[in-house]
């Protein structure tokens, strides 16, 4: 059995779409740690919840991290986004003349208690951030843009297929099933 920690049942689906494993859904609120890297957080997060489960588990924690701000709001993007909200964001940037951006996601799996216990793995999508446009998705999707769409236009199937935490959960998919 591999606990996927987290809260959102549409991330345990996506990972059981991508694993070929027995993936179930644990619902534990980890102490997520203050740092400016996404590793950091997700394997403190990923060790935590192994010492609450006791059996495999792994986690995910992810950000925007946009060019003209310096990499901000890089992994402190939900509280940036619950505090300003996305629409200041798109107005910090538009005056800019670099509108470019990156969505992160690093999943963090945890075996054991030791540090070597701990592997990441890292998913990332280049785009925009854009005037908000679109009706679906959530959190800053209005205002990134990937290949002429915002990921708040596209399908749930089609941004799963470019997106940052899908390319992080192919890429430990592949680890996994290796060993």
């Amino acid at each position: 059995m591999l606990h996927f920690v987290t809260g959102n049942a549409g991330k345990v689906r996506e990972a059981q779409s991508l694993l070929d494993a027995d993936v179930s859904q644990f619902d534990f609120d980890y102490t997520e740690i203050q740092s400016s890297e996404l590793e950091a957080i997700a394997a403190h997060g990923a060790r935590e919840a192994y010492r609450e489960v006791g059996e495999p588990v792994f986690v995910d924690d992810s950000g925007l991290f946009v060019d003209a701000l310096g990499g901000f709001p890089g992994p402190y993007s939900a509280y940036v986004e619950g505090t300003v909200g996305i629409e200041r964001v798109w107005r910090l940037v538009e005056p800019e003349n670099d509108h470019g951006a990156a969505f992160r996601a690093v999943v963090a799996y945890c075996d054991g208690t030791d540090e070597e216990s701990v592997r990441t793995f890292e998913g990332r999508v280049s785009g925009e951030i854009v005037p908000p446009r679109g009706d679906g998705g959530f959190g800053y999707d209005p205002i990134f843009e990937h290949d002429g769409q915002t990921f708040a236009e596209m399908e749930p199937e089609a941004k799963n297929a470019v997106s940052h935490r899908g390319r992080a959960l192919e890429t430990f998919a592949e680890w996994y099933e290796s060993q």
